[in-house]
Order: structure tokens, then C-alpha cells, then sequence
């Protein structure tokens, strides 16, 4: 599906307010049947506010398993739950859901950001010896980390060559 802008929503929604068919707004915009009619459900529930979108919502794990549970132990559709929380996406809801039941029915927070590994550490002009001892200590566990990793790495990349070829 391609992205629509906040005007092409609004154009959307206005021209099928007019009578204009779901058929000739999908073909005209270049997006599915479902999508049309989502995004018309969307809006009339919640108004355009909805639609302005300057930075991605963030849900509490509270908040997930609210909305995840009307779906599982109340027995509601998808669909009618994400344009009930204002969601502008229904396959969002969907991978929730999806993830939900993977994980054992626990809500896991998906970790953003670099890794959190630490960083060599610089020396400072005025260390003393025992400073001197950790800080080196602490580099070396981060280079024996990497070296591990890069190792683990090289051993997955070959495994996965050498299944290709088989296969072959």
C-alpha cells in the first residue's frame, strides 16, 4: 500500500462523503478496498485529529494488554477495537496479538536504540594504578564480548553457505 498524505486522507474521506464509489477511490489513490473503508471508519469515529501524526504513539504495556485483551476474552474484531483506540493502523493490532501469543501471553517490549554494550573506555591523564587495572579489565571483557559475537557470526554465515549448497 502506498503511504497516503494527511491531504489524500481528507481528499478521501470528502469524496466519498460526496457518493463518490470505494472502487474509483482505491484505483484514483492506489490502495486496497479495506484500507478505503478503514480509513473512513477511522475517521468518522475519531475525527481528522487522528490523522495528524507528528511522531509514532507510544503504548504502555498497560495500555497493549487493555486493547489486546477486548480482542481475546471479549471476543471482539480487530478491526472494531483499533478504530475504537483510535489506532491508524489495524495491522498493527494484528502483530500485537501475533506477538502476544508467541511470547506466552506476555507483552515484551521490543528494545529500541544501539546495543548497550559498554564502550572502550579512554585513559585519563591522572589514573591511578588500581583505575588503570579496572579500566583494562573492562576492555578486554568488552573485546573478548566482540570477538565472540564476530566468531558466532562467521559460524552462522557458513552454516548458512554450506545448507545452499546442499540444496544445490
Amino acid at each position: 500500500m502506498s503511504k497516503l498524505s494527511y491531504d489524500d486522507k481528507i481528499n478521501l474521506y470528502n469524496e466519498r462523503k460526496k457518493g463518490v464509489s470505494i472502487a474509483s477511490l482505491c484505483s484514483k489513490y492506489g490502495i486496497r478496498h479495506e484500507m478505503v473503508e478503514y480509513l473512513i471508519r477511522l475517521i468518522d469515529k475519531n475525527g481528522f485529529d487522528i490523522l495528524r501524526t507528528s511522531k509514532n504513539k507510544h503504548y504502555t504495556i498497560q495500555d497493549k494488554e487493555r486493547i489486546i485483551n477486548r480482542i481475546l476474552l471479549n471476543g471482539e474484531t480487530i478491526r472494531v477495537v483499533a478504530i475504537d483506540e483510535g489506532i491508524t493502523s489495524y495491522g498493527m493490532l494484528q502483530n500485537w496479538v501475533k506477538n502476544y501469543k508467541e511470547n506466552g501471553y506476555n507483552i515484551v517490549e521490543r528494545k529500541r536504540g544501539r546495543s548497550t554494550m559498554p564502550k572502550v573506555t579512554k585513559k585519563k591523564e591522572n589514573e591511578t594504578k588500581d583505575e588503570t587495572i579496572k579500566r583494562l579489565e573492562e576492555e578486554n571483557l568488552y573485546l573478548k564480548a566482540e570477538l565472540e559475537y564476530s566468531k558466532k557470526l562467521r559460524a552462522v554465515v557458513q552454516a548458512r553457505k554450506n545448507q545452499q549448497q546442499k540444496k544445490k
